[in-house]
């Protein structure tokens, strides 16, 4: 790609915090540029060895919410914006581009507009449905509609931001992507199996995120005995954490599956594409719950790539991320029966509906290609608004 002006980079989420949006930003950015690329984000444990290497230049802040603060985050703002200021002016930049929109949204249309620079913010869909505080629902609104470029990750989340009176030229879809390097058929699996004292042809359902009700893991749990019916063998692990551990733990017993269901906290990054290669399909069939939806679902993008099916649910913007005949189905996640269905149809699939996903995603959401689509974005030739 051809050399550019700098840039400014402001996300609280990246790597090597944990979760798809800190994987997403880290992954396009060190394929845009080098060091004229400035990252503003928190500092975490082991980011020194992370950002040792990175090919960008990253800045790193303490940042903390305080309950006795209103808002809890404002001496985030303060900060992100006094160290904004700072690196803008020590280092030209074309652009401001921001994680979320709020708080990294706000700030930035701040030193956008203080820099006479244009600003692109990134929108995932979930902060659009589940803010319903007045005053940050306002400032959401107020943020998307000021920003030159909002970058949609799903068609879903595009239609959102219809809603909040967002201008359509103004929004660009551009969903994350995969390393497909690193998320590939055939890598070994017999020691996970060992693991988990299971032979290494046991079937088994595989569930990747966050442990929340909106994730329908839970669904995955009550339809097991179902599937049992036509895949005796039939095991169950969850890769997570989350508040609903005690719950899921619970149902499982309530169930009657809990010696089926294994729940394997977080696993090391070098680790997780082997989980993929063990399962016979990937859950994860997310239901909206009181507005609250996935955004898109990067896992899934992650098990095609390693050549498995995935059971989705139709709500929110899963349809991005799964293509229903091709990398897997999505189906009503509030019906046990239609998630158990749809697990017996893909575990039973061929193993070249398998091959087929993989070669779909590597075609459609490498790394290298999402980077290609948000380099336009980059510049400073936008109307400001």
């Amino acid at each position: 790609m051809k050399k550019r002006q700098g840039l400014l980079v402001i996300t609280e989420l990246f790597l090597p915090t944990k979760g798809g949006t800190a994987v997403w930003f880290d992954e396009v950015y060190r394929r845009l540029g080098g060091k004229e690329i400035h990252i503003l984000t928190a500092r975490v444990p082991d980011c020194e060895a992370h950002d040792r290497d990175h090919p960008n230049t990253i800045h790193r802040l303490e940042l903390k919410r305080y309950r006795w603060l209103r808002p809890e985050s404002l001496a985030m703002y303060v900060k992100f914006l006094g160290a904004a200021l700072r690196l803008a002016w020590r280092h030209p930049v074309a652009a401001i581009h921001a994680g979320r929109v709020l708080p990294e949204g706000l700030v930035g249309w701040v030193v956008a507009r203080l820099l006479r620079k244009p600003l692109v913010v990134y929108a995932h869909g979930e902060e659009i449905t589940t803010w319903r505080q007045p005053g940050k629902f306002r400032a959401m609104a107020f943020v998307y509609r000021k920003a030159c470029a909002v970058i949609a990750n799903s068609a879903f989340t595009l239609r959102e931001l219809r809603k909040i009176g967002v201008p359509q030229e103004r929004i660009v879809k551009i969903s994350p992507g995969v390393d497909t390097e690193r998320f590939r058929p055939g890598l070994p699996t017999q020691d996970l199996f060992e693991r988990l004292g299971l032979s290494p042809d046991t079937p088994l359902i595989l569930s990747v995120g966050r442990l929340s009700r909106r994730k329908g893991f839970d669904q995955v749990i009550r339809a097991l005995p179902q599937v049992m019916q036509e895949i005796p063998g039939v095991h169950y692990a969850i890769v997570g954490v989350g508040e609903d551990r005690e719950t899921l733990e619970a149902l499982a017993l309530e169930m009657g599956v809990r010696e089926r269901v294994h729940f394997l906290g977080h696993v090391p990054m070098d680790e997780l594409p082997r989980w993929y290669n063990a399962c016979a399909v990937f859950a994860m069939p997310n239901r909206e719950i009181e507005g609250d939806n996935e955004g898109f679902g990067m896992v899934f993008l992650e098990a095609g790539a390693c050549g498995k099916l995935s059971v989705a649910g139709r709500d929110g913007g899963t349809g991005d991320a799964v293509h229903e005949g091709i990398t897997g189905v999505r189906v009503d996640g509030h019906s046990v029966a239609q998630v158990a269905a749809a697990l017996v149809s893909l575990a039973k699939a061929p193993p070249e509906a398998g091959r087929q996903a993989a070669k779909f995603v590597r075609a459609i959401y490498a790394w290298s290609r999402v980077a290609a689509q948000t380099e336009p974005l980059c510049g400073s030739r936008w109307r400001r608004s």
